[in-house]
């Protein structure tokens, strides 16, 4: 979805300069599962990035959110 997103904005994950990832989950090895999925889609583009783990998210069975913010040239 994001990769979509910033396309429709003219942008991509190398315009991306910060990232905040929520994941509904109290478990380390869920936030390193999710942050390692993140990280698989920006590859060599490491923006700056805060991981959190909450209790719940916005929609019903939603685990992950990633709220990026791109800069365009």
């Amino acid at each position: 979805n994001l990769v979509v997103a910033l396309r429709a904005a003219g942008a991509s994950l190398t315009d991306v300069v910060k990232t905040t990832v929520y994941v509904a989950t109290t478990s380390r090895p869920d936030l390193v599962a999710a942050w390692d999925v993140v990280h698989r889609w920006f590859g060599e583009h490491d923006a700056p990035s805060t991981l959190v783990g909450v209790t719940v998210l916005g929609y019903p069975d939603q685990l992950v959110e990633v709220e990026a913010v791109a800069v365009l040239p």
